[in-house]
């Protein structure tokens, strides 16, 4: 597929106050780049406070379906990160999956 093709989507959701990340913003972004056709996230990004927070987010995610595996990637992240950001990451990427459904459905 050509990235001429894709199609990005955002989603951004409220950080607990009292952590590091939470002194540069009150709130994560997360932002994927989405193959439409079969829903696979090739590029994710996340505005996490330190480099190897958002490689690690980018690594769970990368590779999955939005349209098959979004369960998997939640779970996914429910079991390996365990940073504080956690609930937020998961309540921004529900706001990406909402939007790449809609996007579907007005097709």
């Amino acid at each position: 597929m050509s990235r001429d093709a894709t199609v990005f989507f955002t989603g951004y959701a409220r950080l607990p106050s009292g952590i590091t990340a939470s002194k540069i913003s009150d709130v994560v972004g997360v932002g994927v780049e989405v193959e439409p056709e079969t829903g696979k996230v090739l590029n994710a990004e996340c505005t996490l406070s330190t480099a190897l927070a958002r490689e690690f987010f980018q690594r769970l995610v990368v590779g999955r379906s939005l349209d098959t595996e979004f369960p998997v990637i939640i779970q996914t992240i429910e079991r390996r990160y365990h940073g504080s950001a956690q609930k937020a990451l998961v309540t921004a990427l529900k706001t990406v999956l909402e939007k790449y459904q809609s996007y579907k459905r007005i097709g």
